[in-house]
């Protein structure tokens, strides 16, 4: 009898989230800017983040693995949250147990395209607390390096300075920087344009793979619900959606001629699934060849399609019924994650329930080949991240 999936390969897990401790930045940021740098308080017996009298954000929100209640119904605060959400040396026994040999790390607070630093207002102190992130999630990291692995947040609103931090962080030993996938939400050209080509050459020159994670746009309308189809509905709709979102993002670097410039840049579309791919690529493939792209822009050597062979991934954590066709056609560019501790994450619950990773795997890739698992689970992920 065969070993487990889990129990065969040294399992890379692309996308988890850290729940922010308190003091990341009260401990971290000039004391000038007072109240406005972002911290905890206490409101109704919920823990909250704080801009100033603000409240932009909710760490019981974030921290749902192992909740009994679904969206709205979150953890109250810090002291219901488990530690392997915000500690490190919990998060990796958590790993342990749930056999993931590494993990990579994005962010809550600032926002899943780094959006929410412009909540703070100042320039000032947008940058410093970009810089004060970065550094923390390093120093929580260093607990093992081989095993966790951070996500540099990126100042995308102001090109310089985003240039400045890429090569900053790549030389305090980042290899991942998170862009946002909807600039245009955040009054920022759109990613086709070549007003971002500076972050594209400097992620690329530092040998540094570029993060486009779903929900880096404007998600005002998790709370706003006009056709008044409740909230668990319009969450369901909204995440949803958001998976799409990462099509647009993949589809505007392609015909954007990003991959074409800058062809040794390799793109992760984070938590986006992947069972979209091969209609897009398709679709994208088709439309090309149709509508006369290559005589417009007789640069372009590639497909799309080859264009995303070359430098482009995705990643999964739930689906089943897609896998097959995307795993047959883009066994390289296929990339396994859980998404904890989010509300969809691939542990919400008790094992019975059958939604821990682990067992997840038996039923969705118990078919696949060991040599395509090799790679989805492992070799591909620690090629872009730096892992062995």
């Amino acid at each position: 009898m065969s070993r487990a999936v889990f129990d065969r390969f040294d399992v890379i897990d692309i996308d988890t989230h850290l729940t922010e401790p308190a003091d990341v930045w009260t401990a971290r940021v000039s004391k000038k800017w007072g109240d406005l740098v972002p911290h905890v308080r206490q409101l109704d017996g919920k823990d909250l983040w704080f801009v100033g009298d603000t409240p932009v954000g909710m760490p019981g929100a974030y921290s749902m693995a192992g909740h009994d209640g679904s969206p709205p119904e979150f953890r109250d605060g810090y002291d219901d949250i488990p530690a392997s959400m915000y500690d490190a040396k919990a998060r990796l026994a958590f790993m342990d147990a749930e056999k993931i040999h590494a993990q990579i790390l994005y962010p809550n607070v600032g926002g899943f395209g780094a959006g929410g630093f412009r909540k703070l207002g100042d320039p000032e102190l947008m940058l410093e607390c970009v810089r004060a992130y970065n550094d923390f999630l390093l120093e929580w990291c260093a607990e093992d390096p081989t095993r966790l692995v951070p996500v540099m947040a990126t100042p995308f609103w102001d090109v310089p300075a985003a240039v400045a931090e890429i090569e900053r962080c790549a030389e305090l030993g980042y290899h991942a920087v998170l862009m946002c996938n909807q600039p245009q939400d955040h009054e920022q050209p759109v990613l086709r344009h070549k007003h971002w080509d500076p972050l594209w050459g400097a992620a690329q020159d530092a040998g540094m793979t570029m993060s486009f994670h779903v929900g880096g746009g404007d998600l005002a309308d998790l709370l706003d619900d006009p056709a008044d189809i409740g909230f668990k509905a319009n969450f369901a709709r909204i995440s949803t959606n958001a998976f799409m979102d990462n099509a647009r993002c993949i589809t505007d670097l392609i015909c954007g001629g990003v991959c074409h410039r800058f062809p040794k840049l390799k793109m992760v579309s984070v938590e986006s699934g992947a069972g979209w791919i091969p209609f897009v690529l398709e679709a994208l493939d088709w439309q090309w060849q149709n509508n006369g792209v290559r005589e417009e822009h007789p640069e372009y050597d590639l497909l799309p399609s080859e264009y995303f062979r070359r430098q482009i991934y995705a990643s999964f954590w739930f689906e089943e019924h897609g896998l097959a066709a995307v795993l047959e056609r883009y066994p390289d560019n296929v990339l396994f994650e859980t998404d904890y501790p989010h509300p969809t994450c691939q542990a919400p619950g008790p094992v019975s329930a059958g939604t821990h990773p682990h067992l997840y795997a038996e039923k969705a890739l118990h078919d696949v080949p060991d040599e395509i698992l090799q790679r989805v689970l492992h070799d591909t992920a620690a090629t872009l991240y730096g892992l062995s």
